[in-house]
Formats: C-alpha cells, structure tokens, sequence
C-alpha cells in the first residue's frame, strides 16, 4: 500500500464536513467531523477543510488526489457548487479551483448521490455491471445513474435525480414546483408524518418520535398492522419509480440504500412483490434489486475513487 496511490474522500452534509483517506474501497483513516453551521462564510469553512485535509496528508505521503460530494446541484465539468439551502452562502462557488489553489492537489467535486452510485459501480453492489440505477433512501431521496460503463450526468448535471421523478402528476407540491416526487412521499419526515396521521386516524396517539423509520421498522417486526402497511405503501411507490427506470433506462441492478433502506424486507419485500406484479417478462426476468454494500461511508468512498480516476489513476470496475 505504500507506493499506492490515495485519494481524500470529503461527504459534505448539511450538519458536518466527513473527511477520511481511502484505500481501495475502504476508509482507512478518518477524520474529526467539521460541523458546518460553525461558519458564517463559504472560504472559512473551507479553510478549514483544508486543514484537514493537510493533517490527513502529514500522516500519509501518497494523497494524490481529493474527491467532494456535495448535495444538490453540481457544476461536475467546473467543480461549482451552485446552491446549498441549508448551509449560509454558498450560491456558486467554484469549490474543485479553490481546493487545487490551497493544496496543490487535483479535486472533483459531485453531486452526494453520484458519489455513492460510482462507489457501488466501482467497489460495491454494482462491480462489473454496465448499467445500474442507485437510490438513496434517507432525508431525501437521491439517485445516480451508470448507463453504457458511465455516469450519467446529463446536459446540466441534473440527471439522475431519481427521487424528484414523479409517483402522481396532482401529487404534493416539491421543494422545486414539482408535483409528485417520490422524495416527497418516501423521505424520513413524509414517512413519519404519514404514520402519525395513520395512528391519530386508528385512534392511537403516537409522537414523531414513535414514528421515525427505525421505529416503525421495530413495530412491524413487532407485527403492529399500521406499522406494515406504511412499509407496504413505501414499497409499492418506490415500485412505482423502480418501474419507469427500467422502461426508460432497461438497467441490469437496481441498487438501494440510505438510512431507510435499512428496514430491510420491510422495504424490499413489498417493493419487490408491487414491482414484479407490473413489471414486463423482459425487465424482471434480468433485473437484480440489491441493497448496497456501503453505507454512511459511500459518499468518501465514490468522491475519492472518482477523484483518483480524474487524475489519472484508473479504478477498475
């Protein structure tokens, strides 16, 4: 390993900066998490990325490269950052050329959900497959697509967005004017505030706390029916968009994972079954529905191999 090539994977969230050096698929050092409401200003709070990163260099001598992946919208071909809602300023800012000016370094910046694709295609769930379709199930819902051997980013770098694809066209209104996004129907807070308004309609009180996903994952097992059949209409309107990928995309995986995935056959049960009733011969007869191999590391470990492909290091699929 010590004449290997590795890269710095950064998985820039709304609460904190994740920052570790990888190795083949794997973490092999991490970094103290930076919390990100702590700066007022963009170039503060990369500084301090910075330093980071330059700690994690004095401890290994073969940093060659730095991989980012960032939430929302992302300028892949110019490493800028176009909007960050939820953290103070940060409305287009060439992130990839301030970290080359202030480490030397060649960096890539990309979209969070296209980091965990290229980490299952490359070192996970996805190895060997030419066409694949992730999903991230968590806060929101992300997506990346690899079509033909490669990512999928489209005119303005918006593909993929799997989860603003739309599950009913009079659906509720999405952060974007969209109506109908799956994000807005299967996103942790829509599945809680679905179940607490189940409960309060069955006569049964029960709290936001009671009804987060890990929650209503231990009611289910627990055989609670109101509990199973919110898991069973999670399922059945991620079929539904599982269904469109495979007419538009015809990929060989379907690859799930994020925080609500970890339910398990709760999700993949129902998913599969509303999947299957309606899906053609063709597509079901050849599509894999896998959960991911990484969790909340993918998105260091897909910056930093697509960091290391850009720079010149090949990571083979």
């Amino acid at each position: 390993m010590s004449d290997t090539p590795l890269a710095i994977g950064i998985d820039f969230g709304g609460t904190s900066v994740k920052t570790g050096v990888v190795f083949r698929g794997n973490v092999i050092d991490h970094a103290p998490p930076i919390s990100t409401q702590d700066f007022d200003e963009p170039e503060d709070l990369i500084d301090a990325m910075v330093r980071v990163i330059e700690d994690l260099r004095s401890r290994h001598s073969h940093i060659a490269a730095i991989g980012v992946g960032m939430p929302g919208f992302v300028d892949f071909d110019r490493g800028v950052v176009y909007n960050l809602t939820n953290v103070r300023g940060w409305v287009e800012i060439p992130l990839k050329a301030k970290l080359e000016e202030k480490t030397g370094l060649p960096a890539v910046v990309e979209n969070d959900a296209n980091c965990m694709a290229y980490a299952e295609w490359k070192r996970g769930a996805g190895r060997g497959l030419k066409h694949l379709v992730c999903l991230t199930l968590g806060t929101g819902v992300g997506g990346g697509i690899i079509a033909n051997g490669q990512m999928v980013r489209g005119a303005r770098h918006g593909a993929g967005e799997v989860g603003q694809t739309s599950i009913d066209y009079r659906g509720r209104r999405g952060a974007y004017g969209n109506l109908g996004a799956l994000e807005d129907y299967v996103g942790n807070n829509e599945i809680t505030n679905t179940a607490v308004e189940a409960y309060h309609a069955a006569g049964t009180h029960k709290s936001a706390e009671d009804c987060t996903p890990a929650g209503l994952a231990s009611a289910a097992h627990a055989g609670d029916p109101i509990a199973l059949q919110i898991w069973d209409d999670v399922g059945e309107k991620l079929a539904c968009t599982i269904m469109n990928c495979c007419w538009l995309l015809n990929p060989e995986a379907i690859i799930i994972g994020g925080g609500v995935a970890r339910a398990g056959d709760l999700v993949f049960g129902p998913m599969t079954s509303h999947l299957y009733a309606q899906l053609s011969a063709p597509f079901k007869d050849h599509l894999m529905i896998l959960p991911a191999r990484f969790g909340n590391e993918a998105g260091m470990i897909g910056a930093a191999a697509l960091a290391l492909e850009q720079a010149g290091f090949p990571v083979e699929p």
